[in-house]
């Protein structure tokens, strides 16, 4: 754990509470990138920046970021890298041992993952994005090895995980009806995201016609009925632009955990979606790969 190297990208209150758990933990080095600028929405969120207007005047969201989580543990190297993610070199991702990005663009997620499976080492990637009270976190471990207990004996287990590509490319009509429904509602609105060009959260309830039609179009590319992603479910993660604090303690919490035991090798991972909703209270994994369709 302590020698484990941490890059994390988009810093609102969800990765807030993972940095801070992961720090905490002790892990090796923290690299933060977000260069925006803080703004009311993220004061609301995220616990890392101070209320004081003074101590974030011109700095960005990692910068400051970077102070807070200095407190929590003198131990971590806590450092900022500046700069767009998506337009690093694949050379850029060697020198970690997970990649994490929050919020990120369906092509950003895509393009990263593809870049850490061309590394000759394994980076283990994570996504993590929390609308209103809804969260979702996507694992991708590549071909993992781990030790879990079973009875008083210690077993050796391998999994093989898909790519963030090939995970949202799968078919929906072989994917089993109890799925979650986030992770169909969550693919909708990456979609309108990436045609209308908006980045996170730039949405509100006059978008919901256009989401509503991207959402058809999708059902009736996949040959699913529509109630497959109920309208009041999009409705809310377009509207609920701003993180409910409890969902983003549950969703950073268990995402610090999963990035925990994929570093150290130990307990069974998560694979490879997780959804939450404080609505019910539920926390689901699902395992969304093309084994449906073979």
């Amino acid at each position: 754990l302590t020698k484990s190297h941490i890059l994390v990208s988009g810093i609102k209150g969800t990765v807030a509470e993972f940095c801070k758990n992961i720090v905490l933990a002790g892990v090796g080095s923290v690299t933060l990138m977000d260069d925006s600028l803080v703004n009311e929405e993220a004061l609301n969120a995220n616990f890392l920046i101070p209320p004081d207007e003074n101590a974030y005047r011109g700095k960005t969201v990692a910068e400051i970021c970077c102070d807070s989580l200095k407190d929590f543990n003198p131990m971590v190297l806590v450092s900022v890298e500046k700069g767009d993610l998506s337009a690093r070199s694949t050379e850029f991702f060697e020198k970690f041992d997970v990649v994490v990005i929050g919020y990120g663009s369906l092509a950003t997620k895509k393009a990263v993952n593809e870049k850490c499976r061309k590394l000759s080492k394994r980076v283990a990637f994570y996504t993590v994005d929390c609308r209103d009270s809804c969260g979702e976190i996507f694992v991708d471990l590549q071909d993992y090895k781990y030790t879990k207990k079973k009875l008083e004996e210690k077993v050796e287990c391998e999994l093989n995980f898909p790519s963030y590509q090939e995970a949202v490319s799968v078919p929906w009509k072989p994917i089993p009806r109890r799925t979650a429904k986030l992770y169909f509602a969550m693919r909708v609105i990456e979609v309108f995201e990436e045609n209308e060009g908006r980045k996170h959260g730039q949405c509100s309830l006059l978008d919901l016609p256009t989401v509503l039609e991207i959402k058809k179009k999708l059902c009736e590319a996949n040959t699913v009925s529509e109630s497959h992603v109920p309208d009041s479910l999009l409705e809310r993660l377009i509207t609920g632009t701003i993180e409910f604090p409890p969902a983003c303690a549950i969703v950073g919490g268990i995402l610090a955990q999963e990035v925990i035991k994929a570093v150290s090798g130990k307990g069974e991972p998560l694979k490879n979606f997780f959804y939450y909703d404080a609505q019910d209270g539920k926390g689901v994994m699902e395992n969304i790969s093309n084994s449906f369709t073979s």
